[in-house]
């Protein structure tokens, strides 16, 4: 399910780690529902296991309460294969490491980040998921003429 964070904001700041994901990388970012702001941290180029690992050594590293997971569509909204693979890899982090996993619609995120001179466009990209999540409706407004 696609969704953003709920209006009332938790008791506590919570700390989250979003993905773009992609089948060779996967950029990541991380932001805080206090400040209610992401920012790139890096991209990961491993896959399969090795993937994992590294996102193990972030997960340690950040502590994060929650992960954000981008999910691509077709501009009409509707799915193809990637929508499918990216969710596959919110169902195995879900799995793997037992946190709470939030799917965000990433449409047209890698090109705004590339559109923003961004110098590694998946953790910017990332930034640009975790955003979207964390302040859902300024992302709708952003993004209404895209």
């Amino acid at each position: 399910m696609l969704e953003g964070l709920a209006a009332g904001a938790p008791a506590r700041p919570q700390t989250l780690l979003s993905f773009d994901f992609g089948t060779r990388r996967v950029g990541v970012a991380c932001g805080n529902t206090l400040l209610r702001q992401a920012r790139p941290l890096r991209t990961l180029a491993a896959v399969g296991d090795a993937r994992f690992a590294a996102i193990a050594a972030l997960l340690a590293e950040w502590q994060p309460d929650a992960l954000v997971v981008g999910v691509p569509f077709h501009p009409d909204g509707a799915a193809h294969d990637n929508t499918q693979r990216a969710r596959r890899f919110a169902r195995q982090l879900q799995g793997r490491f037992g946190l709470p996993v939030h799917e965000v619609d990433e449409r047209y995120t890698t090109v705004e980040a590339l559109a923003q001179g961004a110098a590694d466009a998946d953790a910017a990209a990332a930034a640009l998921i975790l955003d979207q999540y964390l302040n859902p409706i300024a992302a709708e407004t952003d993004h209404a003429g895209t």
